[in-house]
């Protein structure tokens, strides 16, 4: 029996423009595919001639196990997860896996990560720039983490001024957090704070609302929501959020340098290539 692969795949929002040439060369290449019921349809044309395992919602453990035991096997898996597998993915879960039946990356399946494109990447580049400075991506589902936990890191995030991104922010069963959520965000925030709504980007469905953090909570709010709020610097332009990285505290639009910081200089293209080749050598 042949060592078997393992690939842990995130395949992006779900469009087909945004699945990595890696993402789908290692799908294409495995003899089974296992995944969350929903990403399988998100991927299916890529699935033809292949075993395909698919289970609902908390049945990750089981999809863990299963696509291990068939790359022991000496078989080629793939494991999808939508965005990036290293992020509320399934990266994490298959190593636990693998790390208590003993595995030993030299002697057995090997393993192979595939990154792609977060949903918080997928939801910013919809609405702009939102996260161009420090961001903090905080999931709201209480399944596995405490509620109290939660709140600690919603209320130091708020407090320290980071951008915040809001996954699972809501279910049929769970309305209460996204509620308590904002209360406490708004500790730390004017109510005039840019936020975005953004729902199934880059998929069938997508749906974008720019709003602020007063009336955030006037729209649908569901699983498939991510919701962003910017800092205390986030402002919206002709239907944009920026979230200013703090260039102009630096520079002027000419791009010299502000009197206090440095000695007035042009930033041209011929310094900037000077500077970049110098940190390269």
């Amino acid at each position: 029996m042949g060592r078997g692969k393992l690939y842990v795949v995130g395949f992006g929002p779900g469009a087909e423009a945004h699945l990595t040439r890696r993402a789908r060369e290692a799908i294409e290449d495995s003899e089974v595919v296992v995944g969350y019921t929903t990403y399988i349809g998100l991927v299916r044309p890529l699935l033809e001639g292949k075993e395909v395992i698919r289970s609902g919602m908390q049945e990750e453990i089981a999809r863990a196990v299963a696509a291990v035991e068939r790359a022991e096997q000496g078989r080629r898996v793939a494991v999808i997860s939508s965005g990036d597998a290293g992020v509320y993915g399934m990266a994490g879960l298959v190593l636990e896996v693998l790390a208590g039946r003993g595995w030993d990356p030299e002697t057995g399946v090997e393993l192979e990560i595939v990154p792609g494109v977060t949903a918080l990447n997928a939801c910013a580049a919809l609405v702009g720039a939102p996260i161009m400075h420090d961001f903090a991506a905080i999931s709201l589902s209480d399944l596995l983490t405490p509620w109290d936990v939660i709140l600690r890191r919603l209320d130091a995030a708020a407090s320290a001024d980071f951008v915040i991104a809001l996954y699972n922010p809501a279910s049929g069963r769970r309305q209460r957090q996204v509620v308590e959520a904002v209360e406490v965000i708004g500790r730390y925030r004017s109510p005039t704070t840019p936020c975005a709504l953004v729902k199934s980007a880059y998929r069938e469905r997508q749906s974008v609302v720019l709003t602020d953090l007063a009336h955030v909570l006037d729209h649908e709010i569901g699983m498939l929501t991510t919701i962003l709020i910017g800092n205390s610097n986030t402002y919206t332009y002709k239907g944009y959020m920026i979230t200013p990285r703090g260039y102009h505290n630096k520079y002027d639009a000419a791009g010299r340098r502000r009197e206090g910081i440095g000695q007035w200089e042009s930033l041209t293209a011929e310094k900037l290539e000077r500077v970049l080749g110098s940190r390269q050598e």
